[in-house]
């Protein structure tokens, strides 16, 4: 089970607020000495989903996470949101699959950047979708 290092909340309720985003998951990155590939795969997911948040989601918040397990470490983001909710879970991570205005990574492209993704969703009940990059 990892132990939860060090933690922040980032709210997104607009565009520059992505920004942030990545930079917050960059800095957590580097203090856990990820490589430069790892270190952008993890940016890259984060910044579409957050890009997510804010377009389908309406805005909501954004828990940026240091773990530790062992004697690897980690860096987790927890994407939050109330807005409609993904009526297709299935569908939607498939590839190919947009609802148009995004980066066209999609949800599929995203889960593919990390060691670790969860997507609860329903309609009318937002979403949350956890990544984790492990060093």
């Amino acid at each position: 089970m990892p132990i939860l290092l060090k933690s922040e909340t980032l709210e997104v309720t607009e565009e520059r607020d992505i920004v942030t985003v990545r930079q917050a998951v960059r800095r957590v990155s580097l203090e856990i000495r990820l490589s430069l590939v790892d270190q952008t795969k993890v940016i890259t997911a984060a910044s579409e989903l957050a890009r997510n948040l804010l377009i389908y989601g309406g805005g909501g918040e954004v828990v940026l996470e240091q773990l530790q397990e062992g004697a690897r470490q980690g860096v987790r983001v927890h994407f939050v949101d109330e807005g409609p909710g993904i009526e297709n879970i299935e569908v939607a991570l498939r590839d190919g699959y947009t609802s148009g205005g995004g980066m066209g990574l999609g949800l599929g492209g995203a889960k593919r950047l990390v060691n670790e993704f969860e997507l609860v969703s329903a309609p009318g009940k937002g979403t949350r979708i956890t990544i984790t990059r492990w060093k």
